[in-house]
């Protein structure tokens, strides 16, 4: 059950009819989407599969597979992801050739990740190796799904920290700084029942707040000229458009306007993703620039500034061997795997071509060494 102060509020902040149309959405089953890796797989891997408009990168999927039961998952072809939130990636990318060579890139509310695979994508595209990615959460209790959804990814460019936001504050070495602020989450009401049960005005004036504190300890870490991407899964204007015209005038920027992406409404100071008008949850995003003139800094180490955690890449891998799926997902399960026709020793275990881990085979038996804390624990048969 919808608060009834939420359905009053919803025609002022939206319209009437496209109130009319979120809230009849809103009664209906969420889409699924993926994204896929480009560094890792080129081809959808799902029958029947439509492209996201705003992603070059998002698919979405008829109905929801169990994706814990498939390895290329766990390889990190693909994450799985709302379509409405691959949004903040495409506004990213139409700003990209602001950013210099080497540039340097916060996503500062990061967990669980999706934004951070989605930049990771767009920039090793465009940089190759030279970029810098902090993928920063606040919260402990979500730091540790961060760091494993980067970790399988497997970018070395992107490094986890969890940090207040008021931590960057005095070190001007971001390019850009991406903020998918904690909101009121009115655009996840299907999704989430605790959002729903945690929503009121003084919600929606408390969150307003917060995001304006955020954004105001952050502010000293953008670059003179650098790009803010604004993001949040909520419908109101207090926290949307009131926010970025808040951060224009307050805190010293210039709003972009990126022109249309239909069937996205635009909004005074950005775009909004309306469920039943677009398949996915609600999303709001804004695009900035920071007044100033651009400098030709000396490019920060922000890994050793922040003492980043980065996923390990292996100079020397070892030997690979190739699984069928049902001994991947054995394998993947931590289970004891035979595979008698692969060479002894260490080995880096795949499926299709794509890295699971590691195991020492023995000959008869290979010792299963994939991390106890990554593996499944659903049953597999």
């Amino acid at each position: 059950m919808l608060p009834e102060a939420f359905i009053r509020m919803l025609p002022e902040e939206i319209g009437p009819e496209r109130a009319r149309t979120v809230l009849g959405a809103l009664s209906e089953a969420p889409s699924v989407s993926i994204r896929l890796n480009p560094s890792k797989l080129t081809e959808c891997p799902f029958t029947d599969a439509v492209r996201v408009p705003w992603s070059p990168y998002g698919y979405l999927l008829k109905e929801r597979p169990v994706f814990t039961l498939d390895p290329l998952f766990h390889a990190g072809c693909y994450y799985v992801q709302d379509s409405s939130a691959m949004f903040v990636g495409e506004l990213f990318r139409r700003v990209m050739d602001r950013l210099p060579e080497g540039t340097a890139v916060l996503d500062l509310c990061a967990a669980p990740g999706g934004k951070t695979t989605d930049l990771a994508a767009s920039l090793r595209e465009r940089f190759d190796n030279r970029f810098s990615l902090i993928s920063n959460e606040v919260m402990r209790g979500r730091l540790g799904i961060l760091r494993s959804n980067v970790r399988t990814w497997g970018d070395p460019q992107v490094g986890v920290v969890c940090r207040d936001p008021s931590a960057f504050s005095g070190h001007p070495v971001f390019d850009a700084v991406v903020t998918d602020v904690p909101c009121s989450g009115e655009g996840m009401f299907r999704k989430d029942a605790k959002a729903i049960g945690d929503w009121s005005p003084e919600t929606v004036d408390f969150c307003a707040a917060r995001s304006r504190r955020i954004l105001s300890d952050v502010w000293s870490s953008l670059k003179p000229g650098g790009i803010l991407i604004y993001s949040t899964c909520t419908f109101n204007r207090k926290e949307n458009d009131g926010t970025v015209a808040w951060i224009a005038s307050e805190l010293g920027a210039d709003i972009l306007d990126l022109g249309d992406f239909d069937p996205v409404v635009r909004t005074e100071h950005g775009y909004a993703l309306l469920p039943g008008l677009v398949p996915g949850e609600g999303q709001y995003a804004a695009v900035l620039v920071k007044h100033g003139t651009p400098e030709t800094l000396r490019t920060a180490d922000v890994f050793s500034l922040f003492r980043a955690d980065r996923p390990v890449t292996p100079p020397d891998p070892y030997p690979t061997f190739d699984l069928d799926r049902e001994t991947a997902l054995r394998y993947l399960h931590g289970d004891a795997i035979s595979i008698p026709e692969a060479p002894p020793g260490f080995l880096t275990l795949t499926y299709q071509g794509h890295p699971l881990g590691p195991g020492k085979n023995l000959g008869r038996r290979c010792n299963n060494l994939y991390p106890k804390d990554r593996r499944i624990r659903m049953d597999i048969r």
